[in-house]
């Protein structure tokens, strides 16, 4: 999982620093060898398109896809109930489920994705949008390196006591994820079928009542 490591240090990095006028370039997202996943037609709001990452030889390796408000750096909900949060979203991460494979110069062999690569990015997506309110502004990347080191064991270990499981439709049927909270939000992970996993965080929507399923038109959505 180190190689899926570094690219979601640069997108939790990129995440805090650019904003919604940095996405929905579908260009990436169009290139993808796997199938785009996102919220079930239940979800009837708003979708946008995030941010794809791609390996050395831009293989398009995993993006995501936003459902509901568009979130921001924000810290006026550090802890609480769901309803007291202000931004209600929820963004779907999917990554291509590679075995071991060779780099792209032939060098040597990149590490499988798997479960666990969702959840973590997933996690460093939340804390992403992250920032505790009693936190001086200056102290936010150590704080952001933290977390992201926290999560990153998290996501090794999802049969630790901090994951608990829940049963989630995907393409209509009963899949199983892992799922935790913090004070911050939600973050769930799984997979669909052989070619894609599944991540996902969110603040201010439930994670209980959602459904995936397959994006039929990703253009759609830029």
């Amino acid at each position: 999982m180190e190689t899926t490591s570094r690219a979601a240090r640069a997108s939790a990095a990129e995440g805090g620093q650019h904003g919604p006028s940095a996405w929905r370039t579908v260009d990436g997202y169009l290139r993808a060898p796997f199938p785009w996943y996102g919220l079930d037609e239940a979800f009837t709001g708003r979708r946008w398109l995030m941010q794809v990452g791609t390996a050395a030889d831009g293989t398009v390796e995993h993006g995501a896809i936003g459902h509901g408000d568009e979130p921001s750096v924000r810290n006026e909900h550090v802890a609480g109930d769901d309803q007291d949060a202000k931004e209600k979203f929820a963004v779907v991460v999917t990554v291509a489920a590679n075995p071991d494979r060779r780099s792209a110069d032939g060098t040597g062999l990149l590490e499988a994705t798997s479960v666990s690569s969702a959840a973590w990015l997933a996690g460093v997506g939340l804390l992403s949008f992250t920032w505790p309110g009693q936190m001086d502004h200056t102290l936010r990347d150590d704080w952001l390196e933290q977390q992201t080191e926290t999560a990153w064991s998290l996501a090794d270990d999802l049969d630790a006591a901090e994951w608990s499981t829940l049963s989630l439709p995907v393409d209509g049927v009963p899949a199983t994820f892992h799922y935790r909270e913090s004070a911050y939000g939600w973050v769930l992970a799984g997979s669909a079928g052989k070619s894609v996993h599944l991540g996902a965080y969110g603040r201010g929507m439930s994670a209980y009542g959602l459904a995936f399923s397959v994006v039929k038109d990703i253009a759609a959505h830029a």
